[in-house]
């Protein structure tokens, strides 16, 4: 399906309805997630960093926020996305984050700092290990509690830091062929923040905290850059608008969309934000309406055919929906998302043919993302199904192992070697998680603490 479910949980399923409302959600989506992609790839490039080093996560929020943490990852607000009036204001935004990354700011941001980070780096990753494992609620609390993410009150970043940062960014700005004025223009546009009390700024301002020298100081350095005349193109500040309009659908309650985009607004963005508002209150018709005029002008569009399939899944018309999903991933085929779009929708179906169909996408989508827990999970549906026990198993064991759970990992691996060929691939693999997973005698304790405290 689409957008805004706990991240790589459904990895695919992508609707905000299935998310408990207990805080904070990652959210994964194809189209958002390439979106930044071709933002943020080329300002790593210039900033040294290794594309695949780095990983990109989106939190469903509609508060002003970026920020990275330990392990080169950055996060973005689905909140400062829709705020950005220009793709390059955005890419001005990660490029600040990349030089925080590059700069290796949290490491030289003092011990007391570290050790107050480590709480919050512990729970954002169990929370990320509770979604990709499929518990939303669980990793909507770890990741999303006002405890842990008001830690991030402790990544303030010294005024030097800020300044490098700035500077770092312009430069990869420039060494990248585009302008740093988005950046300054972001910076500009909350201005008024500066004044506001700690307490009552966005949160990216507490943590980048801005001042009237500081914006100066940028601006003199861009006006003075060889691009600073580069500006976005009309087509990409109109895929800007998409997916700004498609966040908003989904994480707006309907009344609002359709108060920002009202019937008489006919562009391919309204429509988009229509088609799912409509669709999040139950006025399946109207959906329809606006999701097929979208199709109509654009029939190779991989997002419109994956949204109305999600619609008509979600709806209870599985089979209708598979001929749209399958449209999506011809049109997207290196997307593994949509193939595990695809794979639910015919395992849905429980027919023997729809089944072989499934594995084969699966498979491929696991290829890409090998890390995807709830494709393996799928997989093991589909080996269950077939009788092949050592390998729904082993792919028990895959889903635990990406998820970070070594016992269960071991013990499902252990268990698949008992069911396949000595020798095969199968039996290698299963072998290799079982030798990489070994509980450690921290893991059996807190196995039998977990154990007395159900009983």
């Amino acid at each position: 399906m689409n957008i805004l479910k706990a991240i790589a949980a459904a990895a695919s399923l992508l609707a905000v309805t299935s998310v408990p409302a207990l805080g904070q959600s990652l959210i994964r989506d194809t189209e958002i997630e390439h979106m930044m992609r071709e933002y943020s790839d080329p300002l790593l490039d210039a900033a040294g960093l290794e594309r695949a080093d780095v990983s990109l996560y989106l939190v469903a929020d509609q508060s002003l926020n970026a920020f990275v943490t330990g392990g080169q990852n950055i996060f973005l607000h689905t909140g400062i996305i829709v705020e950005a009036n220009t793709p390059n204001q955005l890419k001005g935004v990660i490029a600040h984050e990349a030089a925080h990354i590059s700069g290796a700011h949290l490491a030289r941001s003092g011990d007391g700092m570290a050790a107050a980070a480590v709480p919050m780096y512990v729970s954002m990753g169990l929370g990320l290990l509770a979604a990709l494992a499929g518990e939303g609620g669980a990793a909507s609390a770890l990741i999303g509690s006002s405890q842990q993410f008001g830690a991030l009150s402790w990544l303030t970043y010294s005024r030097a830091q800020e300044a490098s940062a700035d500077q770092a960014a312009l430069a990869f700005l420039e060494d990248s062929g585009q302008s740093g004025l988005g950046l300054v223009e972001f910076f500009e546009k909350f201005r008024y923040q500066e004044v506001m009390s700690n307490a009552r700024r966005f949160p990216y301002f507490r943590s980048h905290p801005l001042s009237s020298d500081r914006i100066a100081a940028l601006r003199e350095r861009v006006e003075s850059a060889e691009h600073y005349e580069v500006t976005d193109t009309p087509e990409e500040i109109a895929n800007l608008r998409r997916i700004q309009a498609k966040i908003y659908g989904f994480l707006v309650e309907p009344r609002f969309v359709f108060f920002r985009y009202p019937e008489t607004d006919q562009s391919i963005p309204a429509r988009y934000a229509r088609a799912v508002a409509y669709y999040h209150d139950a006025r399946l018709d109207e959906a329809r309406e606006e999701i097929e005029s979208l199709i109509a002008e654009e029939p190779d569009n991989p997002y419109f055919q994956e949204l109305y399939g999600q619609m008509l899944f979600e709806s209870g018309r599985t089979e209708e929906s598979i001929a749209y999903h399958a449209r999506s991933v011809e049109l997207e085929p290196t997307a593994p998302l949509l193939r595990i779009n695809l794979a639910v929708a015919m395992i849905a179906m429980d027919e023997p043919s729809y089944t072989e169909e499934a594995e084969r996408h699966l498979r491929v989508a696991l290829d890409i993302e090998p890390d995807n827990s709830f494709g393996w999970y799928q997989l093991s549906i589909v080996h269950e199904r077939n009788g092949d026990t050592g390998l729904a198993r082993l792919a028990v064991a895959e889903q635990s192992f990406a998820m970070g759970n070594r016992s269960r990992a071991h013990q499902f691996a252990s268990r698949a070697r008992e069911h396949l060929d000595q020798g095969t691939p199968a039996w290698f693999r299963a072998s290799e998680i079982v030798a990489v997973s070994m509980p450690t005698e921290a893991d059996l304790r807190r196995e039998r603490r977990e154990r007395r405290r159900r009983n």
